[in-house]
């Protein structure tokens, strides 16, 4: 229907009834018939009012925009019409720079077009047309727009479109737009965004998390290539910038969110992470919350991904110095201390910072600044499952207990080693009736999950990598078996520490459950024969001294 039928439209006249009832049941179902005389009448020419009429042609004109955005015709007339509004604002900027009054209208005619774009976001299936017509380094360069508003609203669309649920189902077309917006260095263009937003307005601050949204949906696509932008194109450096801010807020959250999955088994980012003097950012953050209680369950998670901020930092072994000088033990020793929610997550830190021949000097400071007075506090008691899940299972937390644990007793010498086997002394010997207590309960637990030892045939050299039996043993350990040969290891250690008092209480628990050292043995002789092939010297090293100790315990 044209305009010209759409104005020569008469409705069909209804014959006035003696009646309100008879008019009532005569009249149209949208529409009744009105008396002549009233304000609102239409006129006799059209039937129709001039308002009528004008919200007509509104719903007409965005039927015909929506059923053009289904295919892919529609969707180049769009794309055509944005490229010339982009133009034509360009030029009355470049005509009339010092005269805002001339370009404003056609900045407005751009944030108008940039709006009928979402409707694209709906048939992913033609994103590969952006990529022919150059939309995307349109829309990138935009981002770089003197006017923010402009910039925001692009934000906003590029956050639609990239949606990870609404690309589900069109993983290529997903790819192509991703790889598109990579080679136009988009990271880079978003961090120049982030950092002229000013987040005291709340269209800007809508705006850098929608920004932070781009980054994260175009995580679970091209995971690598973000992270490995990340550091160059300068987002790393603004995300620690926006932690450092104290007050807690969504955008705060984000930032800690998006630090989190670029530091995840990522060495180069964790290393320049290191050099920004992150480390220094996330213990002052998390410092913040030493004697205070997370006020709500986001900024609960805004304080457990800066846990794991901290612990994916950790894996690069520089970073442990810099938590030593930075004195992240004391802060972790204290947060223990005040059994706040965070102390479960402290404890995944220590075991991060003091595990492996790295640990050392950490495990070494631990002991100094007594820590071990923290420590088997938790050790002795039975953990409760967190209220509001902070810090994971208690599975976990006996895990985290027992690595710091066997830590210790791997990498301390002298004085200090001395002390900790003097906290299986003090007491009557609880601690060593706690570690067969956690022995006994681990061993049972994966009895009666029937995984206590490998099943079937043992792995050989012809085994694929990721086979069955790695499988089997990948569950085993998920299941309890990594806390048993924790325990055991412990116990192995504190049955050759030359302190009879102490291998004599171990026998007459064992005696006591019909159990031997040969069990022991067994459970630390597999954690050997599994320990990572080609991890250097100092793991061969390592599988020397355990097996040494296996033999050396006499059964």
């Amino acid at each position: 229907m044209n305009l010209d039928e759409l104005l020569a439209f008469k409705p069909k006249k209804v014959e006035l009834h003696e009646t309100e009832d008879d008019l009532v049941e005569n009249a149209p179902a949208l529409k009744r018939v009105r008396k002549e005389t009233t304000p609102s009448a239409p006129n006799e020419e059209n039937g129709l009012t001039d308002e009528e009429k004008l919200k007509l042609l509104q719903t007409v004109a965005e039927d015909e925009d929506l059923g053009e955005a289904l295919d892919s015709g529609g969707v180049k007339r769009m794309l055509l019409n944005f490229e010339k509004k982009v133009l034509r604002n360009q030029e009355m900027r470049i005509k009339f720079p010092d005269l805002p009054e001339k370009f404003m209208e056609s900045e407005i005619e751009l944030n108008e077009e940039v709006q009928k774009l979402h409707v694209i976001a709906t048939v992913p299936e033609h994103y590969a047309i952006l990529s022919e017509l150059n939309v995307v380094e349109t829309l990138v360069g935009l981002l770089s727009h003197d006017n923010s508003d402009i910039a925001i609203a692009v934000i906003d669309l590029l956050q639609e479109m990239t949606d990870v649920d609404a690309l589900n189902d069109s993983e290529e077309e997903a790819m192509g737009l991703m790889d598109a917006l990579l080679n136009q260095q988009l990271i880079a263009v978003l961090v120049q965004n982030l950092e002229r937003l000013d987040e005291k307005v709340r269209e800007e601050s809508d705006g850098v998390h929608n920004a932070l949204a781009i980054i994260e949906n175009m995580t679970e696509f091209k995971s690598a290539e973000v992270c490995s932008c990340a550091g160059e194109q300068g987002l790393l450096p603004w995300l620690l910038k926006r932690i450092r801010l104290r007050p807690y807020d969504a955008n705060k959250l984000y930032a800690t969110e998006i630090l989190a999955i670029l530091l995840q088994g990522n060495e180069t980012n964790q290393r320049l992470l290191g050099e920004k003097e992150g480390i220094d950012v996330l213990l002052q953050a998390l410092a913040y919350y030493k004697r205070r209680e997370p006020g709500s369950l986001d900024e609960v998670e805004m304080l457990e991904n800066l846990f794991d901020c901290l612990c994916s930092a950790l894996m690069f072994t520089p970073n442990r110095e810099r938590f030593l000088k930075g004195e992240g033990l004391q802060l972790m020793i204290l947060m223990l201390r005040e059994k706040s929610q965070s102390h479960r997550s402290a404890l995944k830190v220590l075991n991060h910072a003091m595990c492996g021949a790295e640990g050392v000097e950490n495990c070494t400071k631990f002991v100094e600044v007594y820590g071990l007075r923290s420590l088997f506090p938790l050790f002795m008691k039975n953990p409760k499952r967190s209220r509001k899940g902070v810090g994971g299972s208690p599975q976990e937390y006996e895990e985290h207990v027992c690595a710091i644990m066997a830590s210790l007793f791997r990498n301390v010498e002298g004085n200090g080693r001395e002390r900790l086997i003097g906290k299986f002394v003090e007491n009557d010997h609880e601690k060593v009736d706690r570690l067969m207590e956690l022995h006994f309960h681990y061993l049972q637990k994966l009895r009666n999950e029937d995984c206590l030892f490998p099943k079937g045939v043992p792995p050989s050299e012809d085994d694929p990598p990721g086979g069955a039996a790695l499988e089997n043993y990948m569950q085993r350990l998920e299941a309890g078996l990594f806390v048993l040969q924790l325990v055991d290891y412990v116990i192995l250690e504190l049955c050759l520490c030359r302190n009879p008092t102490i291998h004599a209480r171990v026998m007459t628990l064992l005696n006591q459950h019909g159990d031997s050292l040969h069990t022991i043995k067994r459970v630390v002789g597999e954690y050997v024969e599994n320990m990572e092939e080609g991890g250097g010297e100092a793991v061969g090293t390592e599988k020397r001294r355990l097996m040494a100790m296996v033999d050396e315990l006499a059964v």
